[in-house]
């Protein structure tokens, strides 16, 4: 047994590398190789804790008392550990009453240890916690990632000064304590992702003076929206909450053109699904340009959309003059292909547009994504580009694994008008990479 360890030769950093890399059952077994570095065990840097509820799959019949034993037993696990942790994840399911205290509790502990780099705490919000968490002010916090909490900032809260990375998802929070955690963080730089579940309504006004890259959910929390300085930003992804898919607000729509309008510095833009509808609901500013975009992704129902989404599309368009990738998703109902509005779409969509500045000299790339592999029914957006790319070299077809590419499917591609002559078809499986179950038209 002595002969066959090894790890006891080498130096305490690399030690304390190779056991913090270990699973629950690789430590086990690892540990009883040697008693001359069981107290290397101490030192470790990091824990990623998941509660053996969610990962059994006992769910909501388990009884609660199994909450606040597993609370205490991390506890007492971070309380014997020696040197300062710096990455700490917790990932807990369903808290009760009793267990929401025991989390203070270990927070508490991990500042008073100090060292912590990385915080990631999920799902502690559910409908049997009532409880509050407080959050610590870490000093030494850069990466912070809240999912499912609920949440209050202490008196005094001075903010996170070393943090670079802040994730809010499903995050209840007062509007002042919102407010307060986004401006007494002024050194973010890596990317935010914001997703604020309130009970009360959220007014968010967002100035990053360093921050790169941007990903907002918005809710029906959210009352309003800015964002005022975000000079380095070059990255932004706008989503909404399925609680907002229905909506026909007018107010809503002109909160979400705010927002996009608001980040016209980014290379780089992904707007969520029924973008387009939300356009359509409110007049689009004439001569707005998003002076730096390269690459745009967002997601349409080709089978819903009508005249006034259309013109909204064509408004994305012209607004990005040096676009040079676009990536669409596709998603529709066979069905509705026969109405008054597809037809009218397919009309529209086969014709040539001239004076769009991105189509004559920058557009290259495009992809269009559909959830099924419908080429035929999705064939007047490839029409589209093909008829109006003028500098294309590749339009991409993607799809997911289990479809199959028809002959039909490339005889319907082949009849379509090119303009660009370098562009390509290619059709692939998205999930099985680009090389794979590759067709080129």
């Amino acid at each position: 047994m002595a002969e066959a360890d090894r790890i006891s030769l080498l130096p305490l950093e690399i030690k304390i590398s190779v056991l913090s890399r270990l699973r629950v059952k690789d430590a086990v077994r690892t540990s009883a190789l040697s008693h001359s570095w069981h107290h290397v065990w101490t030192l470790l840097p990091c824990l990623r804790l998941h509660s053996l509820k969610d990962r059994l799959g006992l769910g909501k019949h388990t009884d609660f008392g199994f909450d606040s034993i597993w609370m205490e037993r991390v506890h007492h696990l971070v309380s014997s550990l020696r040197g300062p942790i710096l990455h700490f994840q917790l990932f807990y399911g369903y808290p009760n009453q009793q267990s929401a205290p025991l989390l203070q509790r270990l927070l508490d502990l991990l500042l008073q240890k100090g060292g912590v780099e990385r915080l990631q705490l999920c799902n502690f919000n559910s409908p049997r916690c009532h409880e509050v968490i407080c959050l610590p002010c870490f000093s030494t916090v850069k990466i912070l990632s809240l999912w499912g909490c609920h949440l209050v900032l202490p008196t005094g809260f001075c903010g996170f000064n070393g943090l670079t990375d802040l994730s809010l998802v499903d995050t209840q929070i007062s509007n002042d304590d919102f407010n307060l955690l986004i401006h007494t963080s002024s050194n973010l730089t890596s990317s935010v992702r914001l997703s604020i579940a309130s009970k009360d309504p959220i007014s968010v006004n967002l100035s990053f003076p360093l921050l790169r890259h941007l990903i907002f959910f918005l809710t029906d929390s959210v009352e309003t929206v800015s964002l005022t300085s975000a000079p380095c930003l070059e990255k932004a992804c706008i989503f909404f909450d399925r609680s907002l898919i229905n909506s026909t607000s007018e107010k809503l729509a002109r909160i979400i053109l705010g927002l996009v309008t608001s980040v016209a510095m980014v290379s780089s833009l992904t707007l969520g699904s029924h973008s387009l509808k939300y356009f359509s609901l409110v007049p689009l500013p004439f001569n707005f340009t998003f002076s730096r975009l390269r690459f745009l992704k967002f997601f349409v129902n080709i089978d819903a959309m009508d005249k006034r989404m259309y013109d909204a599309f064509l408004w994305l368009l012209r607004s990005m003059p040096f676009l040079e990738e676009l990536e669409i998703e596709l998603w529709g109902d066979d069905s509705s292909q026969t109405n008054g509005v597809a037809i009218l779409m397919r009309e529209l969509l086969a014709k040539k547009h001239d004076g769009f500045a991105c189509l004559d000299r920058t557009l290259r790339s495009v992809t269009i994504d559909m959830y099924k592999l419908e080429v035929t029914a999705n064939i007047t957006m490839i029409q589209f580009f093909l008829l109006n790319a003028k500098v294309l070299k590749e339009l991409k077809i993607a799809y997911a694994t289990g479809a199959e590419v028809m002959p039909s499917m490339i005889e319907d591609l082949q009849k379509l008008e090119i303009i660009s002559s370098d562009a390509k078809v290619v059709i692939f499986d998205r999930i099985k990479e680009k090389k794979k179950n590759l067709f080129c038209v």
